[in-house]
């Protein structure tokens, strides 16, 4: 998945006060940032293929181990991967931090801040 490099594209929990400082920060770097509640996050398993890629994270790394379904339903589990695209496809919720996007680039912020590394390496871009 591509966004545009003037647009950050955010995944993250509206409930959770760090997820919506997350978002703050993006809105403060560029002019354009569009937000998706988990609930509403990519429904389509190719679509979290390609989420997942940009990463460059395995799947069980963008859980969050502490929330009651890992436990209940995956702790001690290993999965293929179309199994852990299946996981965070139907529970999205468990993911345990916003993930962002611009152009080519995808990051999961564990911190608010985490969202200037969609910046590193940038050339001077004019808006």
């Amino acid at each position: 998945m591509k966004t545009h490099h003037r647009e950050i594209l955010i995944y993250f929990n509206p409930e959770s006060s760090n997820d919506r400082k997350t978002v703050a920060h993006a809105q403060s770097l560029v002019p354009h940032v569009r937000t998706y509640s988990f609930e509403k996050a990519p429904s389509t398993g190719t679509s979290w293929q390609q989420i997942i890629k940009s990463l460059d994270l395995h799947p069980k790394d963008l859980m969050n181990k502490a929330h009651p379904y890992y436990q209940a339903n995956i702790r001690g589990r290993e999965f293929n991967e179309e199994d852990w695209v299946n996981v965070i496809k139907f529970n999205p919720a468990i993911l345990k931090a916003p993930i962002a996007m611009r152009g080519k680039k995808a990051i999961l912020c564990t911190s608010a801040t985490d969202i200037y590394k969609l910046m590193i390496g940038e050339e001077a871009i004019i808006y």
